[in-house]
């Protein structure tokens, strides 16, 4: 199995146009594969699947209903130092959003559980595939299915219940601090934007609270407006029918949602 794969990826290399994409079949073959090995013949591999609230990973793998269980993100077979790029803002953004992720570069495997490293395989040198041009032997085979059963082995609901649903959220919330609010900041440049419209109508609306609402900073404020619009969302039948929807927050929602912020608190710890 994996002799064909590692022929095949050598084959698009030495073609000399390719790109990361140009190597996704190939993978998706070998996922296929090991799926018909191992009878998991219900799981589906989704090669660059939608959009997720983290990122775009190349692949998905799912059972097409409601249980995921893992990402895939592939770079070009030239990255061949994985460490750069496994502290990436991308990749770190993915290790804490994906529970059950595998980082790649077609010859080397990193198995990621809940952001931390667990396995990772080499199973061909690279330098022999891009410099001497030719197909690497195969190494750690039996290493490289181990690493799959375990990521296979995982399975995630996509449906959550009250508990879980609010552990994932949890994770939304920081994502959307660290990301989602830094590119809102960038509309204080321009002086308008959503975001920066409700931070300012709120602030003309609390005056009541001036002295604590007008000392928090914008960033605070959309945290710990996101922060509280989790919590009163994992009351509502639809979020727990669809997760997704709790980043479709609208301005009604919002107006209701900032009545009952604690102003003076959040002012006092910002």
């Amino acid at each position: 199995m994996l002799e064909s794969y590692l022929k095949a990826i050598c084959e698009i290399i030495n073609l000399g146009d390719a790109r990361e994409e140009s190597y996704y079949s190939t993978l998706e073959t070998l996922l296929k594969d090991y799926r018909e090995s191992v009878n998991r013949k219900n799981l589906h591999i989704t090669t660059l699947p939608k959009k997720t609230e983290a990122g775009n990973p190349d692949f998905r793998i799912w059972d097409g209903k409601q249980r995921i269980i893992g990402y895939i993100e592939a770079k070009a077979p030239t990255s061949e130092n994985l460490d750069s790029i496994e502290d990436s803002d991308q990749l770190k953004r993915y290790r804490h959003t994906f529970p059950n992720l595998i980082l790649t570069n077609f010859f080397e495997f990193r198995l990621f559980r809940n952001g931390t490293l667990i396995d990772k395989v080499l199973i061909g040198r690279p330098f022999i595939a891009h410099q001497l041009r030719t197909i690497p032997p195969v190494e750690k085979e039996s290493d490289f299915f181990n690493l799959l059963e375990k990521f296979f082995a995982f399975s995630l609901p996509k449906v959550y219940s009250a508990k879980t649903l609010a552990m994932e959220l949890a994770k939304r919330t920081r994502f959307l601090r660290d990301e989602v609010v830094a590119e809102e900041l960038l509309e204080e440049e321009t002086g308008k934007g959503f975001i920066l419209g409700f931070y300012e109508a709120f602030k003309e609306y609390l005056k009541i609270y001036e002295s604590s609402c007008c000392n928090v900073p914008l960033g605070g404020f959309l945290f710990y407006s996101y922060q509280v619009a989790f919590k009163r969302l994992l009351l509502m039948d639809v979020i727990a029918k669809s997760p997704s929807a709790v980043l479709r927050i609208n301005s009604t929602t919002w107006q209701s949602i900032i009545l009952s912020l604690p102003w003076r608190d959040m002012a006092g710890r910002l």
